[in-house]
């Protein structure tokens, strides 16, 4: 690696790392001022906020990724362009597509921190603050579910209610629908716990059983101190749901939605997470491409403040664009991985042809 190549990805780099810093903070300034109107609730105070704050870190950084390296770019690769620095580099030989594979060089760096964040710390830390949220918010032991009535699961020709997932996996208030072919309620299962022993085994605890007769005209009541329960819903899998499709790692996502499409139930929401996962990492890249043309050719008078605010429009017009499109997909049943890839494809073609004009 020559001299040159290694200054070039140092700058983006730090400019990159200066750029997430000051986002980070701009960030956890909105989520703390957020968070402050539920100081007070249960055991919720300033310490267990500022660990919230802490824990959010990875996911945010992993969100941040693309708009730091484009800010960072911008910034320093700016100011050696206005240095005349990029002028005399070219003058020595080297062309426009070496500055740009520079640059690029850099930017894979930036994406084997992102995804190593992303895939392996992120999603982790992300389920232990919204744990950490609700249980000290509810003063409870375990994780309450989003929504009225919990969260629902469907496994063949069975409904299974779950109202609240403890810390260690264990379900608790758990209800078990058992339908027939013909669409009908024939026996209904609750228990007070559910632990899951491995090998596709639940052990439910408490359970009482409610089923209806043949000609639907009488209901047998039961009651056991605990059973044996089959199911092939993993205790991970269930952990899946206490955090947002767009936070979970890949493999979360895969194993949801080959649970989803098992249990004929629809995984739009998750394929397009999936895709929009897998092309994050790209976008990195993308951002870099964007900034190319600004700091080698029509930026090169730009002021800082200029650049920065460049930045901040081109990655604000990026994420609406990328949002709207994914919501009409979700809309229009379009492809999740098309979806996905149009937005930084279409980013991608336009740096492409600006690179091409200012070269």
């Amino acid at each position: 690696m020559g001299v040159l190549t290694r200054y070039i990805m140092l700058e983006v780099i730090k400019g990159a790392a200066i750029a997430l810093l000051i986002l980070l903070t701009l960030f956890h300034l909105f989520t703390f001022s957020d968070q402050l109107v539920f100081l007070g609730k249960g055991t919720y105070g300033l310490k267990e906020l500022f660990l919230y704050l802490a824990l959010t870190t990875p996911r945010m950084i992993y969100e941040l990724m693309p708009s730091a390296a484009l800010l960072g770019s911008l910034f320093v690769v700016g100011a050696m362009a206005n240095h005349r620095e990029i002028v005399a580099m070219r003058a020595t030989g080297l062309s426009t597509l070496w500055v740009i594979r520079t640059i690029m060089l850099a930017g894979l760096v930036l994406v084997v921190i992102s995804v190593l964040i992303g895939e392996y710390i992120a999603p982790d830390s992300e389920r232990a603050a919204q744990v950490l949220r609700n249980t000290t918010q509810n003063e409870t032991d375990g994780v309450i579910m989003h929504t009225q009535y919990g969260m629902w699961l469907r496994e063949g020709n069975r409904f299974i209610n779950v109202r609240k997932i403890l810390d260690d996996g264990t379900l608790a208030n758990v209800r078990i629908y058992d339908i027939s072919a013909q669409h009908k309620l024939q026996k209904m299962t609750h228990a007070e716990h559910a632990t899951f022993l491995g090998n596709n085994q639940w052990r439910l605890d408490g359970v009482k059983h409610s089923e209806l007769d043949e000609g639907y005209q009488q209901v047998s009541a039961a009651v056991q101190d605990s059973q044996i329960w089959e199911s092939s819903i993993d205790a991970d899998l269930l952990k899946v749901t206490v955090v947002d499709s767009d936070n979970l790692s890949l493999y979360d996502l895969y194993m949801y939605i080959d649970f989803l499409k098992s249990n004929s139930q629809k995984s739009q929401i998750y394929e397009l997470a999936f895709w929009s996962r897998l092309i994050n990492p790209l976008v990195t890249f993308v951002m870099l491409m964007i900034s190319a043309p600004f700091v080698i050719g029509i930026g090169r008078g730009t002021n800082t403040g200029g650049r920065i605010m460049l930045g901040v429009v081109i990655g604000m017009l990026f994420n609406i664009f990328d949002k709207i499109a994914g919501h009409m997909g979700l809309v229009y049943g379009l492809n999740p991985m098309l979806v996905a890839i149009a937005p930084s494809l279409l980013m991608f073609l336009g740096a492409v042809i600006a690179i091409l004009k200012v070269s």
